[in-house]
């Protein structure tokens, strides 16, 4: 037994440590590595899962008619299964995870999130050997980054390592583009089903020594800062996202080319190429031609698809597609204003994700973000690049989506009203916080409840499915407050007030692990209140 013991300590002893990220995206899955003590960053090979060093085709074979049975990235394309239209083939999940939409459910025998649980354990089970994940750094898009960083945390509950960071996938973006302490930019990710802009600032620079600070803490433990990568700090000054993607596109150009035919695993993917083509620079902007292979009754066929770039540009147009990228930017840039930063400040636009190579948008972005120049680092990997050198020691400073108001009573209306907290563009953590006088609403009030709501002043995009079909539609501004929860939390008065009472005067903060929280006193005693926290703002 003791040998044995000895064995496993030295095995475990010439491990080299360090640093995972794992980037989801919705058509590829990147998984990369960074040692401790070591500044060059792997991609992994992952057993039997790969199609290339660190690329896993994020889908899933499940078949769970008695034992469950799962396939996973390249073990369904090499047994021929990829273009199955079986249910058992289970894609296009990431856009799902977070939804209340019961589409992807309906049509699968397992959850979105059960999907992604699924293809992350099974990662994690092909980690060589010979490394030893002191830390995991996980992403997430913007747009459903609440329910999404739910899911992740439950997701890696189990994993066995010893801390856990997320970053939202643009400001990974960011500080993988290798720009210096100070630089501001604007990065742009368009996966395979969403699209996020974020303006972001590396601080430091002009002398300034960058802080020391910290990533995340999971179960309470700090992220060791054992690294000898520079620190640098990003600070997130606007962003806006929508649950669009590539896999969008090519359900356009499949439902272009066969109006009347169903889009099918077959024609989605060769429509994925034909995509991919028409986006190659040095293509001339002539015909395209691309065959798939259709099932038929006996056999395959091979079905031609013609398509130009002029065409492809015109669908893109009619479909909306620049419109709402219009919108995203003067929303991210209108948040940038606010922190007295315009184009002229960008030393540059960071454009990444599958859908960063289409001509059509490169130009678009080159004519709106004058003068700032457009930057194209490697577009798969660049997010879980940019994660790696996130960890550790580097705190990221975030912002507000969307406004959080108060519900109270003004004692001028003699009616309750909404009143602002926090508006969409607050940097968190807060450093002073929000002071607040409550008063009570009737006689022999006994308690106050706080009730929180979140408010979007802004008109914005959404994609609904028509037929099956994705369809960007713009929505109205909404000034009823989407309430938090229908329990509010309490705060108990020791001495009952009568209405129109100044009882409370409380402060609003936001900490760190983004938790909402409140403290004050009593006016009437100055007994203080203790810190009660009211929920995550992501």
């Amino acid at each position: 037994m003791q040998i044995s013991s000895e064995t496993d300590q030295n095995l475990h002893e010439s491990r080299r440590s360090g640093t995972l990220a794992i980037d989801l995206g919705s058509t590829t899955t990147i998984v990369a590595f960074q040692g401790e003590k070591e500044s060059k960053l792997e991609m992994l090979e992952l057993k039997s899962i790969c199609t290339r060093k660190g690329e896993v085709p994020s889908i899933l074979w499940y078949n769970s008619v008695k034992t469950p049975e799962f396939l996973v990235g390249d073990q369904i394309i090499q047994a021929g299964l990829a273009s199955s239209n079986s249910p058992s083939l289970i894609k296009d999940f990431k856009r799902w995870i977070g939804s209340t939409s019961s589409s992807f459910s309906d049509n699968h025998s397992i959850s979105a999130e059960r999907a992604g649980e699924i293809l992350f354990h099974e990662i994690w089970k092909r980690i060589p050997k010979g490394l030893q994940i002191k830390r995991l750094v996980l992403t997430a898009p913007v747009e459903a980054y609440k329910a999404y960083r739910k899911w992740l945390f439950e997701t890696c509950n189990d994993l066995p390592v010893e801390e856990i960071a997320l970053v939202d996938e643009p400001t990974a973006a960011a500080m993988g583009a290798g720009l210096p302490a100070g630089s501001k930019l604007l990065v742009i990710d368009i996966g395979g089903s969403t699209t996020d802009f974020s303006l972001v600032a590396l601080e430091g620079g002009e002398g300034k020594a960058a802080p020391i600070a910290e990533l995340l803490r999971f179960r309470g433990k700090d992220l060791q800062t054992t690294s000898r990568q520079t620190v640098r700090s990003a600070n997130v000054l606007g962003k806006a996202g929508i649950r669009f993607g590539g896999r969008d596109i090519d359900r356009w150009i499949a439902n272009y080319l066969y109006p009347n035919s169903h889009s099918s695993e077959e024609l989605l993917n060769a429509a994925e190429r034909l995509k991919c083509k028409l986006s190659d620079q040095t293509l001339k902007p002539t015909e395209v031609q691309l065959e798939f292979s259709l099932k038929g009754k006996n056999n395959f066929i091979n079905q031609p698809l013609y398509l130009s770039r002029s065409d492809f540009e015109k669908l893109l147009i009619k479909k909306g597609f620049l419109i709402s990228l219009e919108q995203l930017l003067k929303q991210t840039l209108a948040a940038g204003r606010r922190h007295n930063c315009t184009l002229s400040d960008l030393k540059g636009i960071v454009l990444v994700g599958g859908g960063s190579k289409i001509p059509l948008l490169q130009t678009w972005l080159k004519e709106k973000t004058k003068p700032a120049p457009l930057l194209t680092p490697p577009p798969v990997e660049a997010v879980a690049v940019g994660a790696l050198s996130l960890t550790p020691g580097v705190k990221v400073k975030d912002v507000l989506n969307k406004g959080i108001s108060l519900r109270c009573w003004d004692q001028r209306s003699a009616a309750h009203i909404w009143h602002p907290l926090f508006l969409p563009g607050q940097t968190w953590p807060t450093s002073s916080g929000l002071e607040i006088v409550l008063s009570t609403s009737k006689n022999n009030q006994r308690e106050i409840e706080l009730i929180l709501g979140e408010i979007n002043l802004k008109g914005t995009n959404e994609v609904i499915y028509i037929n099956g079909m994705p369809t960007i539609k713009q929505i109205n501004p909404s000034l009823a407050p989407k309430q938090w929860s229908e329990i509010p939390i309490t705060i108990n008065l020791e001495k009952p007030g009568n209405a129109g009472d100044d009882c409370l005067r409380l402060k609003f903060n936001i900490d760190e692990k983004a938790i909402l929280f409140v403290e004050g006193k009593d006016l009437r005693n100055n007994n203080p209140i203790p810190r009660k926290d009211l929920g995550s703002i992501r």
